[in-house]
């Protein structure tokens, strides 16, 4: 079989499939802007075939990404059917700064949050 015969996908569809990206048209903007490269060749089209045993290397966040295609999805489905489609060659993610500002848990007030709210309002009078 040569190698063109071999099954391939298109690049933003597998980094899709894959949950790299939450779109698959956010894919295809990071291919076209950022370039991905593909065994270490630059790739800037999404239509780009990849296959099975391909080396990618692609920008995501803050991070680089160096994954290894080990098989082609069938559908985007669940997180871990999406992590059998590649081995992440990646290097870890730098330690967070204790100093860095964290989010608090808990978010915009219930509605229960916000009676509970108004009636203390209520009760220190004018």
């Amino acid at each position: 079989m040569t190698e063109s015969a071999a099954p391939q996908l298109r690049i933003d569809k597998w980094l899709w499939q894959a949950r790299f990206f939450k779109t698959r048209s956010l894919a295809a903007k990071v291919v076209a802007e950022k370039g991905v490269r593909i065994d270490g060749q630059k790739v800037t089209k999404p239509s780009a075939g990849v296959r099975p045993g391909a080396m990618l290397t692609f920008p995501q966040a803050e991070r680089i990404r160096v994954v290894k295609v080990l098989a082609l999805g069938e559908r985007r489905g669940p997180a871990p059917e999406a992590q059998a489609l590649y081995e992440d060659h990646s290097a870890p993610p730098p330690p967070r700064d204790p100093a860095a500002p964290v989010r608090e848990a808990g978010g915009r007030p219930t509605k229960k949050d916000r009676r509970a709210l108004d009636n203390l309002d209520d009760l220190s009078g004018p």
